[in-house]
Parts: structure tokens; C-alpha cells; sequence
């Protein structure tokens, strides 16, 4: 290796962790916009976020980050693709490529009307007024199209922005993994619906109060492995985690006094997002081996400490004496046998974050249709709402009373954050082939949490996936993890083993 691959390669490291910095900042701005800012602060904040926005662009597209990566990619440092060199000179060329075909002003506008347009969908969410954020999201619609075409594709416009949240994968590809889990599950649901088993969901709408949720949440983040010296817990209006530096993790979550799953297991899903963030090497933070790989497998924490070891019976024989203490009134009459069945009961909803395990896919794809009518085929925004509710409809079998528990329900296309829906599905399915791995290989795990421990697991997930970064692609990590690609068998094996019980299906 010549001395000056050496000096390039260093010197690639040091811009790529400045640009590490400022994006931290971005984060700072980004939380702060969602959990703390004063409504009257929005339209400067968008000022803010759209000035640091270009500063990034321009830094990213520095013709002498161009020279560097060139340089390098033909050099002996990026001869092997899996090396820490190599992998990370591959991650920095594929995001400079990406960033160069888009144009600042296009960057610009899209951050600003994502800031004003998440803004806007927070006011038309509480007052169930579409037409109030409609006019944003047509604005951000037609830039994403405009992004698109910027940014190429192969197949179809929708490519490109999927590509950003999950590289490497093709609409196609993921429609097609969909489908087969779409054939096995609508069956299986109808068998559950038609089994007749009256759920005892009556119990979670009991009243839990606000303050006790937090503690009770912040408990079971806590046993998990979350770190609150290095995180913290915040409400806001649509969950989420933000990862700003090696130690500090914000997660947040929304407080029902009259449901108690909507609180507790968003804490569990954004702390298994958490658990990801503190588990990346801490050498690397902000360079490619120590970034997430794609948000598919960023989901697959979150979903698995949510779903696999949350809404475990295993988890709840550890945890329910201490949730009948917390709930007296609430649980303190209730069995454990009740409550689990509660919180795993199957039935067609409305809401996303809230829907059963079985459901859940079949809300994502709603908005991955949706999501493809707009950037491929041109649905108009304003058709958007009756679109939706003819899905819900066909999906699920009901029809929203009203936007607010309909086309407003997410936050994430008021962001701009359109092609990020197919990753809570693929999140799904990666989560259910890793969890059977780790069962293999450090299980069984049951017996584990049943004990109230879990450090076995998040060790193995940190060593496994967390700590390699994106030196793999996400199709590439899998099969490296579990031996196999990608399926939703292991998915369909996980309900059947949960629910066949629960629903008298054996």
C-alpha cells in the first residue's frame, strides 16, 4: 500500500466523519422539531434545516470527495470488499454517486417542506382536516417524483427512493416476497376469525395511568439492555428513535391512559431501535462501519424486541408481577393466561402501530401500493384519502370513520420519508429468521426471559449485526447470520407457533 492511498484514505475517513457531525447536528434540529418545538418556531426551523441541509450537499459533492473515492476504489485498500477499507471506500462511493445526481435546490426544498409539511400534518392530525396538510404533501410528492428521475432507476421511479432506506433492493423483489407472505397469512387470519375464540381485549382499554406507563416502560426498556445514560424517553405525536452520536439515543413514544398497548410496546419497538444504535462500534460512528445497513434491518430489532421477546409468554411470566404492582386496579384481578392473550389477540384495525402481529403486514401493504400509484403511476394527492379507504376495505375489511384514523395516521410522507413503508415488513421477516438463529445457537431462549434475562440476545445481535455495520449488504447479512435468504416462512412459523394455541388452530 502506497503512502499516499494511505494519506487519501485517511483523509477520506476525516471528511466523512465531519459530515458524520454536521448530520448529528441535523438530528439534534430534527428531534427538537418533533418533541420540543413551539408551533410558532416551525418556519424557521425550516430556515435552519434547509441552510444545513445545503452546507451537507455542497460538502458531500466536494469535487475533492470525488478525487479521494476514485483514487481509493482502484487502490489495494479496496481489494477486498469485506475489509474494513474496502467496505468502507464501497459505502462512501455509493453515497457520493447517489448524492451527486441530486441537485442542491432540489435537497433544499425537500428538507424545508419536509420540516413545514410534518408541521402541518401534526395540526390536520388533531383536527381531522386533510385539506390542510394536502397541499404540503402534493409539494413533496412532485419532488420525490422529481427525485427519482434524478436518481435513475432500472424498473420503475419507486426504485430509486426505496433504494435510499433499503440498498440494493428492487420493487420487484419486494412486491414478490409480499405476495407469498400475503398468500399464507390471509388464510391464516380467516382461519383465526372464523375460530370462533372470544379475545379478552377489554382488559388493555382499562384505565393505566400516563405517569406509570413511563416508569413501567422505561423498566422494561432498561432489563432489555437500553442504556439511559447514553438515551432517554420523550413523548411526541408518532414514535420514533434518533440516534445523534455513539451515546445519545433519544426514543419516544405517546402516552393512551385508556390503552395500554399503544405506549408500552412503542417503547419496546424504539428500544430495540435504540439497542441497535448504542450496539454500533463506537471507533466507526458515522462512517460506514459503524451505520445501520439498511432500515429493513434496522426494523428487525425494533419489531423483534417488540413482537419475539414483548408479546412472548416468557417475557410476561417474568414482567407481570411487576405490571400488576404498577396497574393494581388495571391487572391486579387478572391472569397472566388473560392478559397474554390480550395483548397478542388478532383482529382487524384501523391503526398501524397498533395492529396485531398478524395484521400488521397487510397495513404495510396499503402503503406500499399507495406509495407506487404516486411515484410510478401518478395518483393525485388528492385522491389520496378515497385510495386509501378503498384498500382498508379490501385489506382489512374496514373503513376509516375518519382521516385522522385513516390517511393521517403516519407522520412519514409529510417528512418526505416515501419508499420507507416496505421496510417494517422486510423488518418482520428478517427479525423472524434472526430470532430462530439466535434461538439455535444461544436458546433456548424462552427460558431466558422467562428468568428476566436478556443480555444473551442483545450480545448476539450486537456481534452478529449491529457491529458489522453496512461491511454486508442486507441480503448479504442475512445469509451470512442465518444460512438462508430471505422468506417469510420463518415469519409464518413464528404465528402459527403463537397463535394456533390461542385460537384452538392445532
Amino acid at each position: 500500500m502506497s503512502a499516499t492511498d494511505q494519506a487519501n484514505y485517511q483523509e477520506l475517513r476525516s471528511r466523512a466523519m465531519e459530515l458524520s457531525l454536521l448530520g448529528s447536528i441535523e438530528s439534534v434540529l430534527g428531534w427538537d422539531e418533533r418533541v420540543m418545538l413551539p408551533e410558532l418556531g416551525a418556519p424557521y426551523r425550516a430556515e435552519q434545516m434547509t441552510m444545513l441541509a445545503g452546507k451537507i450537499h455542497q460538502s458531500w459533492t466536494d469535487p475533492r470527495m470525488g478525487e479521494l473515492i476514485e483514487s481509493l476504489a482502484e487502490s489495494e485498500l479496496a481489494n477486498d470488499p469485506e475489509s474494513d477499507s474496502g467496505a468502507t471506500i464501497r459505502e462512501l462511493k455509493k453515497d457520493y454517486d447517489r448524492r451527486k445526481k441530486l441537485p442542491e435546490a432540489l435537497v433544499k426544498e425537500l428538507t424545508r417542506l419536509s420540516v413545514l409539511g410534518q408541521q402541518a400534518w401534526q395540526k390536520a392530525r388533531e383536527t381531522n382536516n386533510w385539506n390542510q396538510f394536502s397541499p404540503f404533501l402534493a409539494q413533496i410528492v412532485e419532488k420525490k417524483r422529481e427525485e427519482a428521475q434524478a436518481i435513475g432507476y432500472e424498473e420503475c421511479p419507486y426504485d430509486a427512493l426505496l433504494d435510499e432506506y433499503e440498498p440494493g433492493e428492487k420493487t420487484s423483489q419486494v412486491a414478490a416476497v409480499l405476495a407469498g407472505l400475503k398468500e399464507d397469512l390471509v388464510p391464516f387470519i380467516q382461519q383465526i376469525a372464523d375460530s370462533g375464540k372470544q379475545t379478552p381485549v377489554e382488559i388493555l382499554s382499562r384505565y393505566y395511568p400516563a405517569a406509570v406507563q413511563e416508569s413501567f416502560g422505561k423498566e422494561a426498556a432498561n432489563a432489555i439492555g437500553f442504556d439511559f445514560q447514553r438515551g432517554r424517553l420523550d413523548e411526541t405525536a408518532h414514535p420514533f428513535c434518533s440516534g445523534m452520536g455513539p451515546n445519545d439515543c433519544r426514543i419516544t413514544t405517546r402516552y393512551n391512559p385508556n390503552f395500554f398497548n399503544e405506549a408500552f410496546f412503542g417503547i419496546l419497538h424504539e428500544a430495540g431501535h435504540g439497542l441497535y444504535d448504542q450496539g454500533l462500534r463506537a471507533d466507526e460512528y458515522g462512517l460506514p462501519l459503524g451505520s445501520a445497513v439498511s432500515l429493513g434491518i434496522h426494523e428487525s430489532q425494533s419489531r423483534m424486541w417488540e413482537n419475539f421477546v414483548g408479546r412472548s409468554l416468557a417475557f410476561w411470566k417474568h414482567f407481570y408481577p411487576a405490571a400488576q404492582l404498577a396497574f393494581p386496579e388495571a391487572l391486579g384481578n387478572v391472569k397472566l393466561e388473560s392478559f397474554y392473550f390480550a395483548i397478542n389477540a388478532v383482529e382487524p384495525s384501523l391503526i398501524r402501530v397498533e395492529a396485531d402481529e398478524a395484521t400488521y403486514n397487510l397495513h404495510i401493504l396499503v402503503r406500499f401500493e399507495l406509495e407506487q400509484a404516486l411515484i410510478n403511476d401518478g395518483l393525485s394527492v388528492a385522491d389520496l384519502p378515497q385510495a386509501w379507504n378503498s384498500k382498508y376495505e379490501s385489506y382489512l375489511g374496514l373503513t376509516p370513520p375518519s382521516d385522522t384514523l385513516g390517511v393521517l395516521q403516519d407522520i412519514h410522507w409529510s417528512g418526505g420519508a416515501i419508499g420507507y413503508f416496505t421496510t417494517y415488513s422486510l423488518g418482520n421477516l428478517y427479525a423472524a429468521q434472526f430470532f430462530e438463529q439466535a434461538d439455535r445457537e444461544i436458546g433456548p431462549l424462552q427460558e431466558q426471559f422467562a428468568a428476566g434475562v436478556f443480555q444473551p440476545l442483545k450480545e448476539w445481535l450486537q456481534t452478529k449485526i449491529h457491529q458489522q455495520g453496512r461491511r454486508y449488504s442486507a441480503a448479504q447479512l442475512v445469509e451470512k447470520v442465518t444460512g438462508k435468504p430471505l422468506s417469510h416462512q420463518a415469519l409464518m412459523r413464528h404465528l402459527h407457533t403463537k397463535l394456533d394455541p390461542l385460537y384452538d388452530l392445532n
